[in-house]
């Protein structure tokens, strides 16, 4: 299949929701239709508007867009975890290991959560208890999900220390006695201690220099490995989802527009947005070509427009585009997107980086 190209028989017969993934019996992960809204006083933010997706154990998804996209509500809503108010899951399921998350009770999703499901946030000088040691933050998650007993518990928090590069005598120190590398190490730690299936990590090396960075995805991809984890990487870096990620879904204005492997977004863009994410991206073979950014700005989530959200940034929009909002469509087995210009049978997306 040539770049940018899309072959589709009969429309009617598509499912939109269909993925490969949905057959295979490993699903840890599986979002259907999630729509989330901010509920204000004046106004409803549109955060995420009908998506779904689906994770298999051992596999790693990068989540991609810019701020705004909706990325972080949906990791929110997977953990039952979106703020209401003004946060309110309009519609959509979300089955985490079996659980249906959006009608687990309080007391059900304590034991879900940390046990099958955790997450790393994005922020660790926020996410960490600045007056408890961080040997008791870990050992917290381990005796309320493994019955251990406080000593057993916190022998276990040493050995996670150990595990994410800290020394496990340091167990008895503080959130402030750490470098933000460090603090997020112990995030990560506390998210592994009791060995998740689904994990989480939104933005995981925010504020973190470049060094610190390649170490930290270093060791969430080794204890990926280790214990066959389904991993959701939030981040805006493409950077990071080449290195990190098997399966990538690009989001706009709370919607997925672009789905598949790895090699199906790097090696065949589909989507005008991707391509401009791509654009964007400094060269490392040709440091004098000049960088392309995408026009505009994300448009407000408050008032969206009823076709593409991106036609008012889009090179290739039509009048079709403003009018009619495109639904995600297959291109083959693992490859999605929505994009109305493909309705025009020698439309090819041209200029990407792909084209050398």
């Amino acid at each position: 299949m040539e770049l940018g190209e899309l072959r589709i028989e009969n429309e009617e017969a598509i499912d939109t929701t269909a993925s490969p993934l949905h057959s295979d019996d490993d699903i840890l992960l599986d979002i259907e239709d999630l729509v989330v809204h901010y509920v204000l006083e004046e106004e409803t933010v549109e955060a995420v508007n009908g998506i779904s997706l689906s994770l298999r154990k051992g596999r790693t998804l990068g989540l991609v867009g810019e701020t705004g996209a909706g990325k972080t509500t949906t990791a929110l809503s997977v953990m039952n975890l979106v703020p209401n108010p003004p946060g309110i899951i309009i519609s959509g399921s979300i089955n985490v290991c079996g659980h249906e998350m959006l009608s687990l009770k309080p007391n059900q999703l304590e034991v879900v959560r940390g046990k099958e499901i955790a997450m790393i946030f994005q922020d660790p000088m926020t996410s960490l208890n600045p007056v408890i040691t961080v040997g008791n933050q870990i050992a917290e998650s381990v005796k309320i999900h493994e019955h251990l007993s406080k000593a057993e518990s916190f022998e276990r928090a040493v050995k996670m220390l150990e595990l994410v590069g800290i020394p496990g005598e340091r167990a008895n120190e503080y959130p402030h006695q750490f470098s933000g590398g460090m603090k997020q190490r112990v995030v990560i730690a506390i998210a592994l201690a009791c060995n998740p299936r689904v994990l989480i990590a939104d933005e995981p090396t925010t504020a973190l220099d470049v060094t610190i960075q390649a170490q930290v995805l270093d060791m969430i991809n080794d204890l990926k490995g280790q214990f066959n984890t389904a991993v959701v990487m939030i981040t805006h870096d493409l950077g990071v989802v080449a290195k990190m990620c098997d399966e990538v879904a690009v989001m706009y204005a709370g919607r997925i527009v672009e789905s598949g492997t790895l090699e199906d977004v790097f090696e065949n863009t589909m989507h005008p947005y991707t391509e401009g994410l791509f654009n964007s991206l400094p060269s490392l073979d040709d440091s004098e070509v000049d960088l392309k950014p995408i026009p505009g700005l994300m448009p407000d989530p408050t008032m969206l427009p009823i076709g593409c959200a991106f036609t008012p940034r889009c090179q290739y929009a039509t009048d079709v585009c403003a009018e009619k909002r495109p639904i995600l469509r297959q291109a083959s087995d693992t490859h999605a997107v929505a994009c109305s210009a493909y309705n025009d049978p020698n439309f090819r997306i041209e200029g990407s980086h792909l084209n050398g």
